[in-house]
């Protein structure tokens, strides 16, 4: 017997027994996971707000760094916000929202994670440092009473929002009449 109250055999997953349809990892990475979104908050986080600034530096096509704006602003995650220079019209920069502002742990996670495995012999290029002492900045898992934990420490749980997986099987191929008759697999999507 699992946590979830069904059976599971001792080698496979409780996770199995439970639908991924509805995965907030999956949902954010629907938003995030495309290497340019990435870059562009980067950009936001370090400071560059403008789009030019940000597609010089980064060297993003021009179409590609607008729809990646637009996505970020389109989920909240940014917000347009207008400037001027002196002689010039007015144009808008990015910046974030406190939505926004909740990625940066995120962000810095992955920029721990590629100076441990990705950066070069000399250091990082950038450190993350409190502006009040100085002292380097580190994202730490916590539990809710505040103890540290490592990543084999935790273990999942199916939360309030978690649904079964169907009786089918939601998510395996099953057959389906074809309009000939025939019998072809379809992913089953709910």
């Amino acid at each position: 017997m699992t946590t979830s109250g069904i059976l599971s055999p001792p080698d496979r997953p409780e996770a199995l027994n439970w639908s991924a349809e509805n995965c907030t990892l999956g949902r954010a990475m629907a938003v995030l996971g495309e290497k340019w979104t990435i870059v562009v908050l980067r950009e936001v986080f370090l400071g560059v707000h403008r789009f030019e600034d940000m597609r010089v530096r980064t060297g993003i096509p021009r179409q590609v760094l607008t729809k990646r704006l637009a996505t970020l602003v389109g989920h909240g995650i940014l917000r347009r916000h207008p400037y001027q220079v002196p002689g010039e019209r007015v144009r808008e920069e990015y910046r974030l929202t406190e939505k926004g502002l909740d990625l940066y742990p995120v962000l810095a996670a992955i920029l721990a994670w590629g100076d441990r495995y990705l950066g070069d012999p000399g250091g990082p290029p950038v450190v993350l440092v409190h502006r009040d002492c100085g002292a380097a900045v580190s994202v730490e898992l916590r539990c809710a009473d505040g103890h540290p934990v490592s990543p084999r420490a935790t273990v999942p749980r199916p939360g309030p929002g978690a649904r079964p997986r169907g009786a089918d099987g939601a998510g395996r191929a099953r057959g389906v009449r074809g309009s000939n008759g025939g019998r072809r697999l379809r992913r089953s999507v709910r």
